[in-house]
């Protein structure tokens, strides 16, 4: 019985240090993946920006206006995507 306590033990820290690539890798996921929503955060004042522009200008339709902040949210959510993955 004296033997078992040094291998239970060791099958502990092995088993902790098998885990430690997979915490570090769902660190950096998260990490990657705050960084896509600030990426996304930081657009929307800039669509807004735009579409405010665009109908201050008055060179187009509300519709149009749209379009173009709809474009300017897409852009952000393709970068978003680009760090992601």
């Amino acid at each position: 019985m004296p033997y078992l306590k040094p291998l239970f033990i060791a099958s502990i820290i092995a088993i902790s240090l098998a885990s430690l690539p997979a915490i570090s890798w769902a660190t950096e996921q998260g990490q990657q993946r705050q960084q896509a929503r600030d990426t996304r955060q930081q657009a929307r004042p800039e669509a807004r920006q735009t579409k405010q522009d665009c109908r201050a200008a008055n060179q187009k339709s509300n519709a149009a206006c749209r379009q173009d902040k709809r474009h300017t949210k897409q852009d952000a959510r393709k970068t978003g995507r680009a760090i992601k993955y």
